[in-house]
């Protein structure tokens, strides 16, 4: 697909700041394709082992590429960014990393998935079972209004590492202008994921994307909002159906985490693999759905598990 401008991957940074100098000043209405780094900042690679994931920098991770000027662009207007195609996969991992995560406290060992992607369709997790593929930005955004540097881990009222799984080809993402220029920058590409990304990780992997630009004056919303394309929001998984574990609990977070503990407990008990393997399954295919919030402070979270992915 045509495209306007290109930005390399090594015109990437870690941090929201609304200092930085600019990579490329565009007029909206322009596409721009980006060359992204996976979300370990090139710290692993297809030959890393799971020896290497205790060694992760945090300060190096979700690089974004960027930022992007805006022309024109002001605080309380909109940013319209259209995903218009992303480039081709080969690799990607997903790793249990120590201290992160939903279950940090119940794995304490580090695990490291390491998936060939160049199938560009779908990728194998263990024999048997196949993961469909369908890539995103994790982390997407616009600079705060804040001064200073801002972790670009977390997500934020300019986007941020939002990872959102539905911001696939079609897509529209609105984002909320904070500062002249809208300065934006995208990267933390993922192959595949699941609504929660437990684990702490996706299909992490190093994929290019297109993305195209619009202007929206005085109109002012206050986080980001996004139109998907027409169609299912799980395409090619829906097939078989799913089966889904419910947690109960006090808070949203308890009844969470019991969500992912009793999948894990179903996973492991049905299709003899490790802990470790039923959590990082979790990670990149299994959606969470708050179900119940109206009886507070009594709330219900599901778990749902798509059974195509064995096959």
């Amino acid at each position: 697909m045509r495209h306007d401008h290109t930005i390399h991957r090594h015109c990437h940074h870690n941090a929201w700041d609304n200092s930085l100098e600019p990579v490329l000043s565009i007029a909206p209405g322009k596409s721009v394709y980006f060359e992204v780094v996976d979300s370990s900042g090139g710290q692993l690679s297809p030959k890393s082992t799971t020896k290497d994931v205790p060694k992760l920098d945090f300060s190096n991770v979700n690089p974004v590429t960027g930022p992007v000027y805006i022309e024109g662009a002001k605080p309380g207007d909109t940013l319209e960014v259209e995903i218009e195609s992303f480039g081709m996969q080969s690799w990607g991992w997903t790793a249990i990393i120590p201290g992160f995560g939903l279950l940090n406290d119940y794995f304490a060992d580090p695990y490291l998935k390491i998936w060939d992607l160049k199938n560009n369709q779908s990728a194998e997790f263990l024999h048997g079972i196949e993961i469909p593929t369908n890539p995103f930005p994790g982390t997407i955004g616009v600079a705060l209004p804040e001064p200073g540097q801002h972790s670009v881990v977390p997500p934020r009222k300019n986007g941020g590492n939002m990872d959102i799984r539905h911001l696939t080809k079609g897509t529209k993402l609105y984002l909320p202008v904070w500062v002249d220029g809208a300065l934006f920058s995208v990267g933390d590409t993922h192959a595949a994921q699941g609504d929660g990304e437990v684990c702490g990780t996706a299909i992490e992997a190093p994929i290019d994307l297109q993305l195209r630009f619009k202007l929206h004056k005085g109109m002012q919303i206050q986080e980001p909002q996004f139109t998907t394309a027409p169609g299912p929001l799980t395409p090619g998984l829906d097939r078989k159906g799913y089966h889904a574990t419910t947690g109960y609990g006090e808070n949203l977070m308890d009844a969470t985490r019991k969500s992912i503990m009793y999948m894990i407990e179903y996973l492991t008990s049905n299709y003899g693999i490790t802990d470790q393997e039923a959590y990082a399954l979790c990670s990149v295919a299994v959606d969470l759905k708050i179900s119940e919030v109206v009886d507070i402070p009594h709330y219900l979270v599901s778990a749902f598990l798509p059974l195509n992915i064995f096959k």
